[in-house]
């Protein structure tokens, strides 16, 4: 939106009206949460990992946080938050456990991926391509919900 506004002397400066609103910062972080947390959801499921209990927990990761952020975010539009403190903090709780969750999903992830690297088999090299994929989305869904985090103790530190 443009708006025009006075200045004084006489003339009109038009301005740039933008929200400033950490709310609304809040929102468009939301927004992309689910988005990235998908992706690492839907690459995790379509590698091959040869150790069970790695691929479970990273799938536990990607499916509760995909599932935690899209049902704050659904809260969130329907203004059942009604502006109180207690949805901050609950905001706040909910994005650190998710990047901790994150980031260990990412570095055991990561991990594999480097062990199935070092192979020289076909079939591990096409295995390892997507889990290149399912890695560098996993940290950036975990900086992702790291700046929501940071944004979310600001916005709990001015309630």
């Amino acid at each position: 939106m443009i708006s025009a506004v006075y200045k004084g002397g006489g003339c009109l400066e038009s301005q740039r009206s933008v929200p400033k609103d950490r709310e609304f910062l809040s929102l468009q972080w939301n927004l992309r949460l689910p988005i990235f947390g998908g992706l690492v959801w839907i690459l995790v499921a379509s590698s091959k990992v040869p150790l069970p209990i790695l691929q479970g927990w990273v799938m536990f990761v990607s499916v509760f946080c995909f599932v935690m952020s899209t049902t704050l975010l659904c809260l969130y539009i329907c203004g059942v938050h009604g502006g109180s403190s207690s949805w901050v903090t609950l905001d706040v709780i909910c994005q650190e456990t998710a990047a901790l969750f994150y980031l260990s999903a990412a570095v055991l992830e990561a991990y594999f991926t480097y062990g199935a690297g070092l192979s020289t088999n076909p079939l591990v090299t096409t295995i390892y391509r997507e889990n290149i994929a399912a890695v560098v989305f996993a940290f950036v869904a975990t900086l992702m919900y790291v700046i929501h985090k940071v944004f979310s103790l600001l916005r709990w530190k001015s309630s």
